[in-house]
Order: C-alpha cells, then structure tokens, then sequence
C-alpha cells in the first residue's frame, strides 16, 4: 500500500501526521506527503526520511480572509489541487489520509475527483469547516469525541505513552503554549513564577518563538531560575519530568498530555474557530480529568489552588483513558479496505 499523507499548518495536525507516518514506516507502508509552503509543514516534514517524497505546495489559508484576499487564497488551491492531481496520478498513491488544516484542501479535493479513497482524521471535539465540508465525500471519518467513529484512539507518538508516568506531588510545572506559542500563558508563567519558587516548584516553560525573549529576559530581572525553550522537539522528555501541565488545549497537545498521565490546567484560546479548545479540554474537565479556565477569568487564582491537590487520583485515571495504538489502529483499517 502507497498512502498520501496530507494537512497541517500547524503543530497540532502536523503531530497526528508525525504519528501516523512513523507508524506506517514501521509497517512498511510507503508514505508520501503533501503539504503547504505556509504554516510549519516544511519545518516538521522537508528532508524528512519518513516519506519517498515531500511536496510543499503554495496554499494559504482561507477561512479567515475577506474580498480580494479570499479570492486570492482560493486561486491558490485551486493551482495546488491541478498540481495535486498530477502527483497522486504520478506516485500511484492507493488512499489519502487528511490531517486537516488549509494545507489539506489541494490533495483531499483531488483524491475526490480521481475516485481515491479519502480518509480524515478530525482532532477537535467541534468539526473543522474544511472537514465538515469533505466528511460526505470521505471513506471514512476518525474522531476522538465521535460516538460513530471506527477508532476513537488518538494518534499520539509512543514515546508519550512510553514515557508516562503516576504523579502525587508537584515538584515540576510546565507551561506549554502551543506549536506558536501564547501570551496569556506565558505573562501567566511569569506572574506564578516567584510563587512557585517560593514552594521548591522547578518551571520548564516553551514560550514560542515570537516570546521567547520577552519572556528570557522577564525571569532574568526576576532572578527565577527558569528552563525556558522556544520550541522542543523533544515535548516528551519535558513533559515526563514534569507533574503539572499549564496547556492551551489544542486537540494533539491535550492527547499528549493524556497519554503521558501528565494532569493539566488548560487555558484553552479563545479565538479557536468554533471555541474548538475550550470544548476539547472541556472533554477531560467533564470526566474529573483536568482543569479548565478562560484566560480572561484569572486562571492564576486556580493555579496555585492547584498546586496544594494530590494528583494521584486524576493521573492514574488518564493512564486508563489513553490508548496507545491509535496510529496503528487506522492504518490497519484503511490497508484492510484498501486489500478489499
């Protein structure tokens, strides 16, 4: 089987196709990848030994632009699904598998107009509107938080699950902004951040790259003796150390965090289309698996309300929540339709 893995824009529906693309080269399943030269596709996938071959597209997106901007957008995934067509038609590809994102539309369309099948994986508790858009023409739907779902396991990398572990005690807190990073976590971060010190708490904190030295300098003045990155690739190593997560709650980041059984505070972005984060987190709050606070309703006062609990109880129940063979699970059902 040769599948096209395709979306992205950003590091929440670029993990999932990380996850399912480092699966399929354990099942010897060729992949290639088509993506977009906006957004951070290239930074995840360019050069990478995950597929025969990468093609980043010119796509940007759609949704969000007016008048002579949108017309310009959709000019450009119009030349990219031309473009898409000649490439599934040239590699030979038996299935396309969507991670949403704008940089999934050129490849998902074309898989539709050439009789491909089309598989979509939604991450997000509210449906995207390029998802929602292609769901009547997909093979098949995936969804976390879809009762009718084939397979409900998230597509996380192992070593989440690998490197999980039972918290009691908070000795460690990390605060994560997303892919892009976030302001109001990171002014949060620095606010706390003498408190914490005050309670023997370590800080890891993953500003973004925008922030970082804002927020480098503001703990140097402070003297808080902060680890602070911009971006690590290495999310699964910080996230072992750590006992308490201070998280937006894009859909991988929060699956992440529930297969490390790393409890966590999320503060979800309150511009998400559809306020998909909050619902995500929402998700987890509604089952005694997590906190949740708007960024506007003072989430430091929850915090350090917090950091007196005992973890235990809501860790060992994300061990159980997690499933760990999310990617293998649809992989093994779309090579066995494909076999059909």
């Amino acid at each position: 089987m040769k599948l096209c893995i395709t979306g992205g824009g950003t590091g929440g529906h670029l993990a999932i196709a990380k996850a399912v693309a480092k699966e399929a080269k354990k099942m010897h399943i060729e992949c290639i990848y088509i993506g977009s030269t906006s957004g951070q596709d290239r930074d995840y996938f360019e050069n990478s030994d995950l597929f025969s071959k990468t093609y980043f597209l010119h796509t940007t997106g759609v949704v969000n632009k007016q008048g002579l901007g949108r017309l310009k957008a959709l000019f450009l995934v119009f030349q990219a699904f031309v473009r898409s067509l000649s490439i599934l038609k040239k590699e030979g590809v038996d299935a396309v598998f969507s991670v949403g994102g704008f940089s999934a539309a050129p490849a998902s369309f074309a898989a539709i107009a050439l009789s491909k099948p089309l598989y979509i994986h939604e991450q997000n508790a509210k449906t995207g509107r390029l998802n929602a858009l292609l769901k009547k023409y997909a093979t098949e739907f995936f969804s976390s938080y879809d009762e009718n779902s084939p397979i409900k396991a998230y597509p996380v990398q192992e070593s989440f699950f690998d490197k999980a572990r039972e918290r009691k005690d908070i000795k460690t807190v990390i605060f994560l902004g997303g892919s892009q990073g976030a302001k109001a976590i990171n002014d949060l971060a620095l606010k706390s951040a003498k408190e914490l010190q005050k309670r023997g708490i370590h800080i890891i904190h993953q500003t973004g790259k925008a922030d970082y030295d804002r927020v480098k300098e503001a703990y140097r003045k402070s003297g808080i003796d902060a680890e602070i990155y911009s971006f690590s690739k290495e999310l699964d190593s910080l996230m072992q150390r750590a006992d308490l997560a201070i998280s937006r709650s894009g859909a991988s980041t929060l699956w992440e965090l529930v297969a490390n059984a790393l409890p966590a505070l999320f503060i979800p972005y309150p511009y998400a289309a559809s306020d998909h984060q909050y619902y995500n987190a929402k998700y987890l709050v509604d089952n005694d698996l997590a906190w949740l606070q708007r960024e506007s309703d003072d989430p430091e006062k929850l915090l350090y309300k917090i950091l007196d609990e005992d973890l235990s109880k809501k860790s060992k129940a994300l061990m159980q929540l997690s499933k760990k063979d999310g990617a293998k699970e649809i992989l093994k059902f779309i090579k066995g339709e494909i076999k059909r």
